[in-house]
This record gives structure tokens, C-alpha cells and sequence, in this order.
């Protein structure tokens, strides 16, 4: 029809490549991080997020229509009700916007974030759930999805239809395939101990263990600053101070000193049993044959209080009583602002979850107790992406190391009755330094138990820490039973997620209405163009004067 007729064809072909180009070629797609929930199994129940791809149409968190969506909403605006909700409606995703700030959110936020982390983390869920820190980028697509939705709000169809035609959509797009399970993940177990003066088979031994992942509801900002990287902090420090003491042949106590950064302990502390195990039930090793006492850290970097929590309290002139005297005694003399109490609490075997790291060695009839500044094991604090560096006072955690070093000291050197009697100070103190150092580098990465392989590099560092101050470092790693596997756990923590801007279908439909309407206009323009090309000659010819 337009063969040998460029100005035409050009007029037929430009306004459709006008209508269908988006008036910003760059605003068209975003791509962001997105962190999936956790998944893992434990125990053969499985909790969290069991679907990882996404392909759908966002929508609001209030909008009608949710089915096989992807919903986008802010923090405050999910509850584990409204999550309910979504997914009874066959909602297919979740995206939460998370503050940009974690560390400056409100007193209220922080409240309701760890009540979702828990709700959410109680059971599992068959669609795709993540979260995302709040951009600027991710603030404008927020905005822009609630104004696509606001046809759903319309007085009338006629609003509701203009409405439609006229908003911006977005296709949220996470491409791949499902999660897979991470076939034989080992866990990693780092011990070391320092030998003391004798005959080192016939002496007691004192354990200070402590385990060194984080748990969140996203383990790729879990940083676990105080639950659990003060504990592993103040295990490296206690290494330290006593190596200096053990190498001096004056100072050398009569007890061996076993130290251990166990792996997994956030799920029900797996690396910790099968230390047990290896060292108790094997007779290729005795570094559980005689037994003082085992003494776990777990969150000591903030706070002014102190717990020691035990499954059955010490018998009065047992080594863990004597060991209580000790740090009532410290804390009275040296620290008497911190607010000390023992707290009681038996096993409960029924139990999914074991509440404390000790409880392990007590299940072996091994006395062992857990220094906490948490009075509850239920504190939200302990598995939290809200424990982030800034919520550990190093002042407060170098003081604690303090406090747990002059107890242990007084018990391993028998000096309990020199009351005012303090070992740790000057040049053999907590260096504060330090403990800042390594504080900054435990949350310097997420420390989620599945994201940290054999050969992770935080296991390199921790063991080459503990070389420099105790003897037989080394590193065990096991993989979970596959006739019966105890954990399992699942790879895909942090996807790329693509919101492609779109126009909603009742778009193509005008679209299509208006090209339609367009062509028709065209090809009578030049189907009857000789009237035209008439009807405008006579317009713009000069009208003849008539002269008198």
C-alpha cells in the first residue's frame, strides 16, 4: 500500500513506535538484592521458605486480587496474621522492605521484626518469601505499585478502567531454579588446649566452649554480633591470657584448659554433640576423662547483667561451686554495678530445641553451666538479623571477659580466699583494642551456619588464632547421617531480583483500540486522499476580487 511512498510509510510506522516505547529506556527494569528466608530441615521437619523462583505481577499488600502475585510491602505492613492471610488468598510471593538502617529503627519496628522472625520461622511455607534493605529505587517502586492499585479503591468502572489503563505495573522476576539441598555440608568444629603442669592424663580439665555462627530470619544478615560473636571473642581473649600464664613456668597451673569454637550451634547445636561424642565415647581421646567443669559463652556484649544458667546447680564443694563462689566473689570486689543471678532451668528432652549449649554436656552427665547476659534462652535477641555490630558495647564486653577470666583464674590457681586479689590488669588486662578488631571482623560477613563451608576462610582465621596461643589446633568437620539425617540444609541465601516496569493488560487493550483506530484513519486518509488533496486546495488558493 505504501510502495514508492517513504513520507507515508513514515507516517504510519512512527506514532506506533512513539506509543509503544517507554518514555525512559533506563527506568524500565531494576535489579536489587533480595535475601531469601531461611530453609532448612532439622530433625525431619522442615522449616521456612521452600520455593526460591518468582515470576508475577506485583501487587500491594492491600490490593483485591493477590493470587499468583508477587506482594511488596514495607516492614510495619506484614504480620504473621496478614501472612496468614496471603497465603489462604494463594498469594505466590512475599517481598518485605526492610529499613536501610537495621541499627536505627524504632523501639516498636525492632519489637515487631522479631516477633515476625519467630512467627515465620515457627513453620513452613510453600511460597517464595525475601527481603530486601529499602532504596531510594525500591522506595519509588513501592510508591508506584500502590498507585497501579488504586483502580482497586475506584468510586466507579469508568475510574477504575482509566485507572487501570494509565498506572505502571511491575513483573518482580527472581530466575533459576528451586533451592537444592546442600549434599554433605560439613560442619566445622575448631578446638585447641593449653597443658598443664604435670603429668597432663592425670590432671582435671576445665572446657570454655563457645559456638560461633548467627541465625536471622535471612541468613545473609545474620552477623550475630552478640549472639554469638561476643562469646567467641571472649573465647579468644581467655586463650590468650591464660597461654601468657601457662608459658611461665611460676604461673603454670595443674589443669588443662580445652577450648572449643563449635560449628552449628544454632541449630540445636549439632557441632557440640559431635564433639561430645568424638572425645567422650571414643578411647582414642580423653580430653572429657576427667572433667571439672564445662563453661559455655553465649551473648556477653552488652548489659550490665550477668546469668549463669545451669540444668541442676552445683553441689555445695564441687568445682562448679566453686566456680559460682568465684564469680559472686569478682563481681562483689571489683564489679559490684553488675547484677548477677544463677538461673535454674532443667532439661527438657521433649523439647525440639535444646535451650542452652551446656545442656549438651549435660544430657552426658557432664557438669557444665553457660554465662549469658540473657535471662531466658526465648530472648528474641539470640537469633535475630537485628544483632548487628552496633549493638555490642565493647567496654561492656571487654569488662565481662574480665569478670570470667578472674573466676576462672581463681579457681585454676586454688587463690579463691585473696579476696581483692586481681591477676588480669596492666599489660596481662583485656586489650580493648583487640576485642574492637575482632568484633569488626566477625560482623564484617553474614555467619549463618550454611554459608560457611569447611574451607570458608572465617574457619582459616579462627584456627590461625587459636594456633598462636594453644597447642593441637585443629579443625573436624562431619556431615549429617543420610539414613537419618539430623539436619539438612539448602543453598540460595541471596538472588538477584529483576522489577521489569509494565503496563497492566487492560493497557494493551486501549493500545490495541488506538492503533485500530489509528489505521482506519490512515488508510481512509489515503484511500480517499484525492478529496483531500481537493478539499485542501481550495483552502489554501487565493480568492479572486471581484473589481467594479
Amino acid at each position: 500500500m505504501f510502495k514508492n511512498s517513504f513520507p507515508f510509510s513514515f507516517l504510519f510506522f512512527i506514532p506506533i513506535l512513539i506509543i509503544l516505547s517507554p518514555v525512559s529506556p533506563v527506568s524500565a527494569a531494576h535489579e536489587f538484592a533480595a535475601l531469601r528466608m531461611q530453609q532448612y530441615d532439622l530433625h525431619g521437619v522442615s522449616y521456612g521458605c521452600r520455593s526460591s523462583p518468582v515470576n508475577m505481577e506485583a501487587r500491594p499488600v492491600d490490593a483485591k486480587m493477590i493470587t499468583r502475585r508477587c506482594i511488596v510491602a514495607r516492614l510495619q505492613e506484614v504480620s504473621i496474621s496478614k501472612y496468614r492471610d496471603l497465603i489462604q488468598e494463594n498469594a505466590g510471593a512475599l517481598l518485605v522492605l526492610l529499613p536501610s538502617d537495621l541499627t536505627s529503627i524504632s523501639k516498636e519496628d525492632k519489637q515487631h521484626l522479631q516477633i515476625l522472625e519467630r512467627d515465620l520461622l515457627a513453620e513452613e511455607t510453600t511460597i517464595s518469601v525475601y527481603f530486601a534493605l529499602e532504596t531510594e529505587e525500591l522506595s519509588s517502586i513501592y510508591e508506584e505499585i500502590h498507585r497501579g492499585n488504586a483502580g482497586d479503591q475506584a468510586s466507579t468502572a469508568i475510574e477504575a478502567l482509566m485507572s487501570g489503563a494509565t498506572a505502571n505495573g511491575f513483573q518482580m522476576v527472581v530466575a533459576g531454579s528451586q533451592a537444592k539441598s546442600l549434599a554433605d555440608f560439613q560442619i566445622t568444629n575448631i578446638q585447641g588446649h593449653l597443658s598443664g603442669y604435670g603429668i597432663e592424663e592425670q590432671l582435671p580439665t576445665v572446657a570454655v566452649v563457645a559456638h560461633y555462627d548467627s541465625f536471622g530470619i535471612a541468613p545473609s544478615l545474620s552477623t550475630g554480633a552478640d549472639a554469638n560473636g561476643s562469646g567467641v571473642i571472649a573465647l579468644l581473649e581467655l586463650a590468650r591470657l591464660f597461654s601468657k600464664l601457662y608459658t611461665n613456668s611460676r604461673t603454670h597451673a595443674k589443669f588443662n584448659l580445652v577450648f572449643l569454637l563449635s560449628g552449628g550451634g544454632k541449630f540445636n547445636y549439632q557441632g557440640t554433640k559431635r564433639w561430645i561424642e568424638d572425645n567422650l565415647d571414643s578411647q582414642d581421646s580423653n580430653l572429657l576423662s576427667d572433667v571439672a567443669y564445662v563453661l559455655c559463652l553465649d551473648g556477653i556484649g552488652k548489659s550490665d547483667e550477668m546469668y549463669l544458667h545451669v540444668s541442676k546447680p552445683p553441689k555445695e564443694d564441687s568445682p562448679g561451686h566453686h566456680f559460682l563462689q568465684n564469680l559472686q566473689n569478682v563481681l562483689k570486689s571489683f564489679y559490684p554495678g553488675v547484677i548477677f543471678e544463677m538461673v535454674h532451668k532443667k532439661i527438657n528432652l521433649a523439647d525440639d530445641f535444646l535451650a542452652w549449649e551446656h545442656e549438651r554436656f549435660s544430657i552426658k552427665r557432664l557438669p557444665a553451666f553457660t554465662i549469658s547476659h540473657f535471662n531466658s534462652h526465648k530472648d528474641p535477641d539470640r537469633s535475630t538479623i537485628l544483632d548487628q555490630r552496633e549493638s555490642v558495647d565493647v567496654g561492656k564486653l571487654s569488662r565481662n571477659i574480665e569478670i570470667v577470666a578472674e573466676a576462672l583464674a581463681r579457681y585454676v590457681y586454688n587463690v579463691s580466699s585473696h579476696g581483692n586479689l586481681q591477676l588480669f590488669s596492666g599489660g596481662l588486662g583485656v586489650q580493648q583494642d583487640l576485642v574492637e578488631a575482632w568484633l569488626g571482623q566477625l560482623t564484617s560477613q553474614p555467619r549463618a551456619t550454611q554459608l560457611l563451608p569447611k574451607d570458608h576462610s572465617l574457619h582459616s582465621n579462627l584456627e590461625e588464632a587459636m594456633s598462636r596461643y594453644l597447642k593441637d589446633v585443629k579443625r573436624t568437620t562431619f556431615k549429617a547421617d543420610k539414613r537419618d539425617p539430623e539436619f539438612q540444609f539448602y543453598d540460595g541465601a541471596t538472588y538477584t531480583m529483576s522489577a521489569y516496569n509494565v503496563k497492566p493488560a487492560i493497557f494493551d487493550l486501549f493500545l490495541a483500540v488506538a492503533i485500530l483506530g489509528y489505521l482506519a484513519v490512515v488508510y481512509l486518509a489515503v484511500q480517499n486522499f484525492h478529496f483531500l488533496y481537493s478539499a485542501m486546495q481550495k483552502l489554501s488558493s487565493p480568492k479572486k476580487l471581484k473589481v467594479q
